[in-house]
């Protein structure tokens, strides 16, 4: 009666889903997977990595506007004058953005919740687990708008609404009805996979999905990062980034 059972358990042994330990939590520092920097390098027993970011599935109206916006941003940088974008304002990123882990972020896990603090501006995120989700239009716009979410097995699956219509995610347009789903799950005892899909039917034909890896660092500890006395400023006539010189 075991020779069934133990075929099975051997037929995971190539699988890297198989990896995942009894375990799940996902509490933790952790970096962008594979890091940008740094000599961390890539973790030979998992073979998965992120996924290119798609263009957008803008609708007709909206897709050339917003190509032409992405080429004068590519020239724009290319000659060495960049277009102003809301780092130059001392602005967080918000949803979903501040998930790219451009910098270090921290995961706690707590009854009924699970917190989200990201390095860059401090932002915090909370998820709330298994509560009901406001409606859209109830929606108070924030930055991190209202997240709630639930365990399916090891993945948490979190739905987020609200977010304010001038956070925008690669210059790309939303309504206040869009909705951020995304699965977190563990895909080893050390790396995370967050699969993102944004739909808005204001906006978009279909949903534009993605997915963010990361990488568990225990021994980090995040810095304060407060953007204060910004001496970068937006061109009132070309829009570009300019630098306030101040003399001693």
């Amino acid at each position: 009666m075991w020779l069934p059972v133990l075929v099975l358990l051997l037929s995971f042994g190539t699988n890297t889903f198989a990896q995942v330990s009894a375990n799940t939590r996902i509490d933790g520092k952790w970096f962008s997977y594979p890091q940008r920097t740094g000599n961390a390098g890539l973790d030979p027993s998992v073979s998965l990595l992120p996924s290119a970011i798609p263009e957008p599935p803008l609708k007709e109206e909206y897709l050339q506007p917003w190509r032409e916006e992405q080429e004068k941003i590519s020239r724009a940088n290319a000659e060495g004058r960049p277009i102003a974008t809301h780092y130059t304002h001392c602005i967080p990123d918000g949803m979903p953005a501040m998930m790219m882990a451009m910098f270090p972020m921290e995961v706690l896990e707590s009854p009924g919740q699970v917190t989200i603090i990201q390095e860059a501006y401090n932002q915090v995120r909370r998820i709330y687990l298994d509560k009901e989700q406001v409606h859209y239009a109830d929606a108070e716009p924030r930055f991190w708008g209202h997240s709630v979410g639930r365990w399916d097995g090891d993945t948490l699956i979190v739905d987020t609404v609200g977010i304010k219509e001038s956070v925008q995610f690669r210059n790309v347009p939303h309504s206040s009805q869009m909705r951020i789903t995304e699965r977190i799950r563990l895909v080893s005892d050390n790396l995370m996979e967050d699969e993102v899909t944004v739909a808005d039917p204001v906006y978009l034909t279909g949903p534009w999905t993605w997915k963010w890896m990361y990488e568990r660092h225990p021994e980090y500890t995040l810095y304060e990062y407060v953007c204060e006395d910004n001496r970068e400023y937006a061109d009132p006539e070309t829009g570009e980034a300019q630098m306030r010189l101040f003399s001693e």
